[in-house]
């Protein structure tokens, strides 16, 4: 089953970046922290709805604080990809920090002992390389599209230290972030994944209200909650997705699974192309079969 929650996983999430590409605001300074606030509420409200009202699970509330480094890195990763977002284009940021899933494997290997066979080696080595493909011909694509249309490239936008420091902090932290969740969850098993679930997103709620009392009396700055569609989305999808990764990184191909959550990258191109009116290119469809081919073959090892 852990690659059917992978598959549902990339599903979810690659629809949650298209939304968030849409709902990036390079103008608005704030657009980073809201994007967080926003997904902290409807996190929040899923753990409470789903778990508390419709599933009614007893909740050990001493998990929050156990489960604090695994919801910080977490969040940390994902606040600083938002804050990112503000510095370097998405076609070159999504890419690396989706390279989390090979720090997390690294991390498995050398820590925990896991061990994987040639083919699923083989098959991981397609996904990322796949990716790092990827993340070079969507920026060759978007510099020639701008090129042709006339539009000069802001110096913020290209690379640089400061830029490309977001994307590497995002792959860190969140290949560490999956590492802790495959160590409580499936090596020591600290605690049952809806606990570990629940605790993430209660703590992301708690976050969002503390982000909204600092924009509101702070800053003087108000969201427009009903008014946040693109956001809205994107949360809900990042919510959905966090759903199966949980039993995706609780099961026994921890060290395979996240390597193969990380091609969620192709879903979302693939995506901008039908809604955002985008072209792929030969080369792009080629890479995207080398991903597939690579997520057939963990498909083949599943069970």
């Amino acid at each position: 089953m852990w690659f059917v929650h992978a598959m549902l996983t990339v599903l979810a999430w690659g629809s949650a970046d298209l939304f968030y590409k849409k709902g990036n605001d390079p103008k608005d300074r704030y657009s980073a922290v809201k994007t967080t606030i926003i997904v902290g509420l409807v996190m929040g409200l899923h753990a409470i709805i789903y778990y508390g009202l419709i599933e009614r699970i007893s909740y050990d509330w001493m998990n929050l604080v156990r489960y604090l480094p695994v919801s910080s890195m977490y969040i940390g990763s994902m606040a600083v990809g938002y804050f990112g977002l503000r510095y370097i284009e998405v076609s070159i940021s999504s890419p690396i920090s989706n390279s989390s899933g090979a720090v997390t494997a690294m991390l498995g290997v050398i820590l925990l002992g896991n061990r994987i066979n040639g083919g699923q080696l083989f098959a991981v080595l397609l996904i990322l390389v796949g990716i790092l493909l990827l993340s070079i011909l969507e920026k060759q694509a978007e510099d020639e599209e701008l090129k042709q249309a006339g539009v000069q490239i802001e110096e913020k936008y290209r690379f640089g230290a400061l830029a490309i420091i977001f994307p590497i902090i995002y792959m860190i932290v969140d290949g560490m972030g999956t590492f802790l969740d495959s160590y409580y969850l499936e090596y020591k098993q600290i605690m049952p994944e809806d606990q570990a679930n629940m605790s993430y997103e209660l703590t992301f709620l708690i976050v969002a209200i503390v982000l909204i009392g600092y924009l509101y009396f702070r800053k003087n700055e108000k969201i427009q909650f009903f008014q946040e569609r693109d956001r809205g989305l994107a949360a809900l999808f990042e919510t959905v997705g966090q759903f199966f990764y949980v039993g995706a990184i609780a099961g026994k191909q921890a060290v395979i699974a996240a390597p193969l959550i990380s091609s969620y990258a192709i879903i979302s191109v693939l995506l901008g192309r039908i809604f955002l009116k985008e072209k792929l290119n030969w080369k792009q469809y080629v890479v995207i079969a080398i991903v597939m081919i690579g997520i057939i073959i963990l498909g083949f090892y599943d069970g």
